[in-house]
């Protein structure tokens, strides 16, 4: 890249934002080749965008701290710039519900829905703020909130004892990511174009981190179920089939293994933001796109939609007991397949609708980087704060779900490995969810 244009921009890191920073410009790159889509009216989503951006082409803010007028502008846009946005009526009404006792359906529903646009804001806000903070800190700003409803969601189960639901949670939003989201942008994309391209090195390098973060719950949950080893007289496989490791050590070793976790994953930002940064940066570079809010306004947007996300998870989880009773749904099908649906379903659209653009590497940037994300920093980070808070939260999961965990990774990174996807490849991801969901259904 020579230095007329702006620098690149990580497409993994921070998926959400990015991903929907480019929905919102009305640019992107084909990941066919290096071209550049120049009509915005082509390429802009009548779900997630509906309005121009506030801020004219090359004009910045006055005031990069604090701007009242350019300020009331952009929150407006901001507000009114998707049309999922209408479920915003759902937040007031979240709080209503739990504290007149409207009923625990009522409430659950409510906070689901009310999730969903705070989801979508927060990722707005989360790139804006980036842009004025610069690519480094931008980047790591992007990975840290990246999944952040999905963080404050489980230390809410977390803190309410339901473990299963942590667990299952987190699981299903990997889940949903690599098969659900990766497959429907293969169908859809390649509905439109034969065959689709991808970077092949990056998607290696991301298939071998989705492999990691699966073993890291792979191994305490054999440990916990099966054990390490044998009697003293030799009959290992007599010792390993009838007691697994005792639960003091199966914490130890979690907690271990998620400090190792989240070293990899800071060298993964390290890799990706500094070392190999060309890696994962859009080829040829992309139109730089002024920031809309001020850092004070981005900043107290960020803070606010934290809380009121904090308060509508809390509400949420409080009422998933009494809901899985009353539609006869178990915990597991409900943190596996629902949250993770109704959480992620901004950056869902996002993926399919960018795939049908043929800019697979954004597309792939979504999926697979929202798994990583949540298997590498998500999982290790609620376990480690488990232990701060003294909940006894291990990677000993089910082995059910560890075991759907590892074969979905492996057949995820398999597609992904030759950097090119067709309609049958995304076909064949859906079914696969499908299967996973159904059991989970059945088993309620």
């Amino acid at each position: 890249m020579d230095g007329s244009g702006p620098p690149s921009t990580p497409r993994v890191v921070g998926s959400r934002g990015r991903a929907l920073a480019v929905m919102r410009s009305g640019k992107g790159t084909n990941l066919g080749g290096p071209g550049r889509l120049s009509s915005a009216s082509d390429d802009t989503s009548p779900l997630l965008v509906t309005l121009a951006n506030p801020v004219p082409e090359g004009e910045e803010v006055a005031s990069a701290w604090w701007s009242p007028r350019t300020d009331i502008k952009a929150s407006l846009h901001l507000l009114t710039s998707s049309y999922l946005n209408v479920l915003l009526v759902a937040v007031p009404l979240a709080f209503a519900s739990e504290y007149l006792h409207w009923g625990a359906t009522t409430v659950f529903l409510l906070n689901l829905c009310g999730l969903i646009p705070l989801a979508l804001l927060l990722g707005e806000v989360t790139e804006d703020l980036a842009v004025r903070l610069g690519e480094t800190v931008g980047g790591l700003l992007n990975a840290t909130f990246g999944n952040v409803v999905e963080l404050i969601l489980s230390i809410a189960a977390l803190q309410a004892g339901l473990y299963d639901v942590v667990a299952t949670s987190l699981l299903g939003s990997i889940l949903s990511n690599l098969l659900l989201v990766l497959g429907m942008s293969f169908f859809v994309g390649g509905l439109k174009y034969k065959i689709q391209h991808f970077n092949a090195v990056s998607s290696q390098t991301s298939g071998s981190l989705l492999l990691l973060s699966a073993i890291g719950i792979i191994i305490p949950t054999a440990a916990q179920r099966l054990g390490t080893t044998g009697d003293e007289e030799g009959a290992a496989l007599v010792g390993l089939l009838a007691q697994g490791m005792p639960q003091d050590k199966i914490l130890l070793l979690s907690r271990l293994t998620a400090v190792a976790l989240l070293t990899v994953y800071i060298g993964y930002l390290i890799f990706q933001l500094g070392t190999h940064k060309d890696m994962f940066s859009e080829p040829g570079g992309e139109d730089a796109q002024p920031a809309n809010l001020t850092l004070t306004a981005a900043g107290l947007w960020l803070a606010g939609i934290t809380v009121v996300v904090a308060f509508l998870s809390e509400f949420l989880t409080g009422s998933i007991e009494e809901v899985s009773s009353t539609w006869g749904l178990s915990r597991s099908f409900l943190g596996f397949i629902v949250l993770p649906i109704a959480g992620n379903a901004c950056e869902h659209i996002t993926a399919v609708f960018v795939a049908a653009k043929d800019k697979m590497d954004l597309s792939l940037g979504v999926a697979i980087g929202s798994s990583i994300q949540i298997g590498l920093f998500a999982v290790p980070f609620v376990t480690i704060v488990g232990w701060v808070l003294g909940h006894p939260f291990s990677l000993g999961f089910d082995p059910f779900a560890a075991l759907v965990l590892l074969l979905s990774v492996m057949h995820s990174a398999h597609m992904i490995n030759d950097a090119e996807s067709h309609w049958l490849e995304g076909l064949q991801l859906v079914v696969t969810y499908f299967v996973i969901a159904t059991a989970y259904a059945l088993s309620s």
